[in-house]
């Protein structure tokens, strides 16, 4: 496979080449409320090819390798029909290597019968709770085996491997509904997928109490996010302003990401990086050889760094952060997150409560959007806060904001970081790109809750 492979890349008029071959192997059981409506295994092998004349790009996505030579040709002849300026790539040393994966209990050992009969049993917990409308699990695992190899004389190969599980419940008394979900996820280790029993129950119990809790008053509250929430937070709001692409090509955005800009306090840190061990955004090398960093985008308050392909490190005279990824072989690499976090503080969970006399705590989330600087998410759950004290269940909230302005009002920083697991992001047509986000528990003065 190598001598073929770099076979193909020699002797092109082309200022850069690379090919990159993937074969998978995946999992997928789907349920729709009590039915079955999807299971079974699938295979797959493909690649493609990306070339680079005077500034301008070529692709040429293939699931057969025959002919590996006329794809190179062809990603270079539609190259050199749209370069017309020079040709920008930030250096790096080409690597040469082999990365393989350890698991303690890998999915690709465990029986389909086994993994029906764990969601099975997770099924009849959501259908014994009261109220229960509907309900969906959706389960998936996969490997990859992935070749990289550039004209410059990389040659990586890199095994992965990930595990979703996304459960949702609606419960229904007459005309209103409410909802409750749990996501999860790991870096290819089944393990977690066996023991949610509790998990499940609560989740299903959460939404059947949710048909009676109140809603909050609108208006501005001392909120406390827990570690999902402010993770998906950090994600969706900071983190997408802080990929490269996004702010070389957008005027506006360039005027705001400022490097050496304060956002925050000095107790606000906020990273980006793949060589954060053990999450489902980790990975040695990314989709371009780029070996994985860790990447400060906020430190001590102040903008320091913002995420990066080797194109947009060289356009932006900065340095490749590893951030260049692609969600299979159709696609090209993109800058995009990986484990996106805000970094523990010294702040008890108690401490953080303690002085608050009337606020909102909000967890987990729905969904959310973004436009620019601004921002709406929905709260998974929410409780008051009265008098220092967790109180009374309510309908989950939307927080609403400029998220500039949100990071200036933390002020108090959790000692608890975790991570969520089970999200997947999406961009420029690439879902969902398996990410990590979290954070500690967090603060913020004066956020804008929507209520009755």
């Amino acid at each position: 496979m190598r001598d073929r492979i770099e076979s193909a890349l020699k002797g092109h008029r082309a200022d850069y080449i690379e090919i990159r071959i993937e074969e998978t192997q995946a999992t997928r059981i789907q349920y729709r409320d009590r039915i079955i409506e999807e299971i079974g295994r699938t295979t797959g092998l493909g690649g493609n090819v990306r070339a680079l004349v005077k500034g301008g790009w070529g692709f040429v996505s293939f699931n057969k390798l025959e002919n590996l030579r006329e794809k190179v040709e062809l990603a270079v002849k539609q190259a050199g029909m749209v370069g017309r300026e020079r040709s920008m790539l930030a250096p790096i040393a080409p690597a040469v290597d082999t990365v393989g994966i350890a698991l303690r209990k890998d999915p690709q050992t465990v029986p389909l019968a086994r993994k029906k009969e764990i969601l099975d049993e997770y099924n009849e917990i959501i259908w014994s709770a009261p109220r229960v409308q509907t309900s969906t699990i959706a389960y998936g695992d996969s490997r990859k085996h992935k070749v990289f190899a550039s004209s410059e004389g990389a040659y990586v190969v890199q095994d992965r491997a990930d595990v979703t599980l996304r459960m949702a419940v609606v419960a229904r008394d007459g005309s209103d509904v409410q909802q409750a979900h749990l996501s999860l996820g790991s870096l290819g280790e089944f393990g977690f997928v066996e023991d949610l029993h509790a998990q499940v129950r609560e989740m299903a119990r959460r939404a059947s109490e949710l048909l009676a809790a109140p809603k909050v008053k609108g208006g501005e509250y001392t909120v406390v996010l827990d570690p999902i929430l402010a993770g998906v937070f950090t994600h969706e709001a900071f983190g997408h302003l802080s990929e490269s692409d996004h702010v070389y090509e957008n005027e506006k955005l360039r005027e705001i990401m400022v490097l050496g800009r304060r956002f925050g306090g000095e107790h606000l840190n906020i990273v980006d990086g793949a060589a954060v061990p053990g999450l489902r955004g980790s990975y040695k090398y990314d989709d371009e050889g780029v070996p994985a960093g860790k990447t400060y985008l906020i430190r001590e308050g102040i903008l320091e760094g913002r995420l990066h392909s080797r194109e947009t490190a060289a356009k932006m005279g900065e340095k490749p952060t590893g951030n260049a990824r692609a969600i299979d072989h159709h696609h090209p690499p993109i800058v995009r997150m990986t484990n996106t976090f805000i970094e523990p503080g010294g702040v008890s969970f108690a401490d953080m409560i303690a002085d608050i006399k009337e606020g909102v705590y909000a967890r987990n989330w729905y969904g959310g959007m973004t436009s620019m600087e601004m921002f709406t998410f929905s709260a998974g759950e929410a409780y008051m806060i009265r008098n220092g004290r967790i109180a009374e269940l309510i309908r989950p909230v939307v927080l609403t904001g400029n998220v500039f302005t949100t990071l200036e009002n933390i002020d108090a920083i959790g000692d608890d970081l975790d991570m969520n697991e089970g999200g997947g992001c999406g961009k420029a047509g690439q879902s969902p790109l398996p990410v990590s986000n979290g954070s500690p528990h967090i603060r913020i003065r004066r956020c804008l809750v929507g209520g009755a």
